[in-house]
């Protein structure tokens, strides 16, 4: 099954230069194919992968509509989110599996430090003004006020309190997350470094979309999580 990627921009750039060719089963994505050609060619069911600005979503929307397409949307604070979809949607705002999985841990156990001060810090390159929606699910599994957030965009405090490397300046994201009651204290740091990790989780997602009948419903990718699929 073909896999098409929807959209113009950085993250559809390297998703089409980096996404791996496999049946799926093996873990691969398929053919992979920018939007501009699938809509050129006879609509045939694939699997739609949205990394666009939302120009294209609607168009998108109503091909997989019209075949049955499973659709993958990569945007924070999506409008399908909202919507009963005739097709299964898959809301994917963080595609690093491993964050994921890091996520999932904190969306069941998060409650337990409802009670401490709990200080959340993100940091992401220069450029990044869209709302940090890793962040924002973060803060909400541990009962913070999403406005408590602090994020971090100066390259400097980057280099020298975050212990970024210069080369990950221009793309990484990290998280702290400090806990603290009385003279204890927890910290959890993350760190993604470059688009790789990005681009090798939506094969893996792509792949558990492929190996099994999905509902024609709006999932959310860390049901993928909690159910093993990834």
């Amino acid at each position: 099954m073909q896999v098409i990627v929807v959209g113009a921009g950085k993250l559809a750039q390297e998703l089409l230069g980096a996404l791996t060719v496999g049946d799926g089963a093996e873990g691969g994505a398929g053919v992979v194919v920018p939007w501009s050609d699938a809509v050129a060619h006879r609509a045939e069911k694939s699997i739609v992968v949205h990394a666009g600005s939302g120009r294209e979503l609607a168009a998108a929307v109503a091909f997989c509509a019209a075949t049955q397409s499973p659709l993958i949307e990569l945007a924070t604070g999506s409008d399908l989110e909202q919507m009963v979809p005739g097709f299964p949607v898959v809301v994917c705002p963080n595609t690093n599996i491993l964050m994921l999985k890091f996520m999932g841990m904190l969306e069941r156990s998060g409650h337990l430090f409802h009670n401490q001060r709990v200080r959340l810090i993100e940091s992401h390159q220069a450029q990044k003004s869209s709302v940090p929606g890793t962040a924002v699910s973060m803060a909400q599994s541990l009962g913070l006020p999403v406005a408590e957030i602090e994020s971090v965009r100066s390259a400097d405090v980057q280099r020298t309190e975050l212990q970024i490397p210069d080369a990950h300046l221009a793309r990484h994201a990290y998280h702290q997350i400090l806990v603290e009651d009385g003279l204890c204290s927890l910290k959890l740091e993350t760190r993604v470094y470059g688009d790789a990790p990005y681009a090798q989780g939506v094969a893996q997602i792509v792949a558990a979309v492929q190996a099994r009948v999905l509902e024609c419903r709006c999932y959310s990718v860390m049901e993928f999580v909690h159910q093993g699929w990834l």
